[in-house]
């Protein structure tokens, strides 16, 4: 009995004839990869295990997820990989080179028949060219950098036929749509697959790439491409070392059979939420659209911003409609510049980003917000995954199609006129504005345990850092207080309700940043002394209704922990602890009255 694709490639890396499903082996990996998210993760685990790098020029780190380091953690995370690269001799492929699975193909760290492991979870997409790739978690990716082996189950191997000939406009993203309906989510789940049929054979690398990378959407550990002259020949002029492709022998056993019909294919679409629920863009309702994003490792390639440049040229985007445009690789964002596509872009109103992931891994750009309708040439579209709206995903014909539209539509239906009518938002319900309390009495003598931080010039960074300036749901501002004011981070699992903090002056100094008023509304503060406020941050309090009390407060009259009692009309501030008087200034006419209606903003 002869070995699948799959069973070559692990045996031939495990030192064996033969490898069968179910058993396991150590599994030598040619590329040993680390992204910027979970590489410092991978760092952390290597030094805390005192272990060092089996052989660096196969180990790399790539920054793709956030290259422009715009999140902070991201930004630290990167420079951390940075660090131990420099110690350790491994390379890294910077902010400015883009995907780390297509840089792995591009650069031929990877070859037909060779292994990569990556924290990427689509590191799958090397079956396009014939190679296994697998992604993984911090702690095996920590174990092949320092030995260069992971241990591994062989999979059973399904033998996926794709019979038929697609219809007009239809490309590689429609045809693993479509795969992807027929098998579900998790339709592969804990196999290899094998891809056949003339639809599959006749796919350029980039249409194999998008196929290969949704192998992990149906829960398949790789979906393998038998590599072509075409990709033999590409890995061939990049690959650092020579190699052989690998095919499955002719008597190979299969642990079953799928059969994918895809005659007569029209363009596909799957709906916000599952991969899987694909239907033909044409069965839709008319569906309005807010924004489109084009990129990511399933359709960020060349190819795919051809596809799409061919349907924008000459066209713009629809009133309202934002499109954005991430090529996979530095060196595919260098060819659209070459090819002019960068203009049909810009022309058609489109944001370009460096290479990279872009929104579909929550980092650069391509993210959406509440109740926003997004098309993606991603190859996810969890709810949160791109954002807090809806993704649809298509391929990058139907994506610029539906930005010219501004409403879900093929490419075909787009150069035949036939636009349906775009459909209005929604109306946005009005929503009461938060109060304190079901029964709001708004108290002008509150009585509350006394905090300390006796610290001048503390500024909004320092109470709410501005990593977190995209938060706008108050009730998750508070567990950021004080998080970046050394000594204080842990100030939210410490305070209670009605709690009283007594800083030092000029309080609130630095940015016009709300969140630094709101947190500790969220925590149930009652109210800030301070010697001094910063002026923003005062009218930022004032307006809030959080009363903040002008007190010339000493540290040998106060403590924390001490009860203390503040009126806001006469500006007394009595320690019932100690049983001695403070004296501060009362809430002027203009802030009592705004302070007891609630607010600036309510009546």
């Amino acid at each position: 009995m002869g070995s699948t694709l799959v069973e070559k490639i692990i045996a031939a890396h495990a030192g064996r004839e033969v490898v069968r499903p179910g058993e396991i082996v150590d599994l030598e990996i040619d590329a040993r990869v680390a992204r910027d998210f979970g590489g410092a993760n991978v760092v952390r685990n290597l030094r805390r295990s005192g272990l060092g790098i089996a052989e660096p020029t196969q180990t790399h780190f790539t920054f793709d997820c956030n290259p422009g380091g715009s999140d902070q953690k991201y930004a630290a995370n990167q420079q951390i990989c940075r660090v131990f690269a420099d110690e350790h001799g491994v390379s890294v492929h910077d902010i400015d080179q883009g995907i780390g699975t297509h840089v792995a193909i591009e650069a031929g760290l990877i070859w037909p028949g060779g292994t990569l492991v990556s924290t990427d979870s689509h590191a799958n997409i090397m079956g396009a060219i014939g190679a296994f790739g697998q992604g993984m978690g911090d702690a095996d990716i920590a174990a092949a950098f320092a030995t260069g082996q992971v241990w591994f189950k062989v999979p059973p191997t399904v033998r996926m036929v794709f019979r038929g000939t697609p219809g007009p406009g239809c490309g590689a993203k429609d045809l693993v749509l479509a795969a992807t309906a027929a098998l579900g989510a998790k339709g592969l789940l804990g196999c290899a697959a094998e891809l056949s049929g003339p639809p599959i054979e006749a796919l350029d690398l980039a249409g194999r790439v998008t196929v290969a990378s949704m192998a992990t959407e149906m829960g398949g550990i790789i979906a393998l491409i038998p590599p072509s002259d075409e990709v033999v020949a590409y890995c061939r002029e990049r690959a650092r070392q020579p190699f052989e492709p690998v095919f499955a022998d002719p008597d190979a056993a299969y642990l079953r059979e799928v059969v994918v019909d895809v005659d007569g294919l029209t363009p596909r679409i799957a709906r916000p939420g599952r991969p899987d629920d694909t239907v033909g863009v044409e069965d839709l309702p008319p569906t309005r659209v807010d924004s489109v994003f084009l990129g990511s490792c399933t359709n960020g390639r060349i190819e795919d911003l051809r596809a799409a440049a061919e349907v924008l040229r000459g066209r713009r985007v629809a009133a309202g409609v934002v499109l954005k445009v991430v090529p996979a690789t530095d060196a595919i964002w260098r060819q659209c510049l070459e090819e002019g596509l960068w203009g049909v872009f810009k022309d058609a109103g489109a944001l370009v980003g460096n290479a990279g992931c872009g929104g579909c891994a929550a980092g650069q750009i391509g993210q959406n917000g509440p109740g926003e309708i997004t098309v993606s040439t991603g190859n996810r579209n969890f709810p949160g995954k791109q954002g807090q709206g809806e993704v649809y995903l298509s391929s990058p014909r139907t994506a610029a199609a539906s930005a010219v539209a501004g409403v879900l539509i093929t490419a075909e239906q787009l150069f035949a006129g036939e636009i349906p009518e775009r459909p209005q938002r929604s109306p946005t319900p009005r929503t009461a504005p938060p109060v304190r309390g079901a029964a709001e009495s708004r108290p002008t003598r509150l009585t509350g345990r006394a905090w300390v931080v006796d610290v001048d010039d503390i500024d909004t960074d320092m109470i709410f850092h501005n990593r977190h300036l995209a938060e706008t749901d108050p009730a998750r501002m508070g567990q950021h207080t004080f998080g970046n004011l050394p000594g204080w981070e842990d100030f939210p699992e410490r305070a209670s309700l009605g709690d009283l903090v007594l800083v030092g002056a000029n309080f609130g100094c630095g940015s016009s940043r709300q969140q630094a008023v709101t947190c500790f509304k969220s925590l149930g503060v009652s109210a800030i002394l301070a010697p001094s406020f910063g002026a923003i941050y005062e009218r930022n309090a004032i307006n809030e209704a959080f009363p903040v009390v002008v007190c010339d407060w000493r540290d040998d009259e106060v403590a924390t922990g001490d009860q203390l009692r503040v009126d806001l009309t006469t500006g007394a501030v009595e320690n019932l602890t100690r049983g001695s008087r403070m004296a501060a200034r009362p809430l002027s006419e203009v802030e009592l009255a705004i302070y007891r209606r609630g607010g600036l903003l309510r009546s």
